[in-house]
């Protein structure tokens, strides 16, 4: 049986191309020589329904689901942002908070609108990313991590996606969308969650 080691190539199931840019940023910046690809023929496999109620059972499940439909190692997150004024909200619905096909602008605008009116702490929120990969049926690593920041009552900033134009990390005085892709990466809930998977599987 190959060692994990000596396959150097890591297929991520998703058809989200700002993913994949950010995870290829950080497997660059990493040292390791880890090639991310997208899984081939995604798009035109049946989709999986994230029904989950968490962001691990999720990521697992993606993982098992197109693990099936490749070889080589593939890998799954689930992120999203969760606000606690709102409950918990966004969640594990954070990309489809606006309903079904809705943009980058309807989500933000949405969120903006749930949370006016609220001050201070009550705008605290955080990322959560948890990642799960997985080999020839077997899961090879599951890997969680988050960033604390709070929600601006504008977006600021032209980079990222999703929420990053909202998402304000105060250490840094930007948002998300502000931050260069070096920088993101540093301090990125999916960057600490994508830099213990490539330790895990070093």
């Amino acid at each position: 049986m190959t060692d994990i080691r000596e396959s150097r190539t890591l297929y991520l199931a998703s058809g989200n191309a700002g993913k994949l840019k950010e995870f290829r940023v950080l497997a660059e910046s990493s040292g390791k020589n880890w090639q991310l690809e997208l899984l081939p023929d995604y798009a035109k496999l049946p989709e999986f329904e994230e029904a989950a109620p968490t962001f691990a059972e999720n990521a697992a499940g993606k993982a098992f689901y197109y693990s099936r439909r490749g070889d080589g190692i593939v890998f799954a997150d689930d992120s999203g942002l969760v606000v606690p004024a709102l409950g918990g909200a966004p969640g594990v619905l954070s990309a489809r908070y606006a309903g079904p096909g809705a943009s980058n602008e309807q989500r933000i605008a949405k969120l903006l609108f749930e949370m006016k009116g609220l001050e201070g702490a009550n705008r605290s929120a955080y990322f959560v990313c948890v990642i799960t990969a997985v080999r020839n049926g077997r899961a090879v690593a599951v890997v969680s991590e988050k960033v604390d920041g709070e929600i601006l009552d504008a977006p600021r900033g032209s980079d990222g996606f999703g929420y990053d134009p909202v998402f304000y990390l105060p250490p840094m005085g930007k948002t998300f969308a502000e931050l260069r892709a070096e920088e993101k990466s540093v301090h990125s809930h999916r960057g600490k969650a994508f830099r213990r998977l490539l330790e895990v599987l070093e």
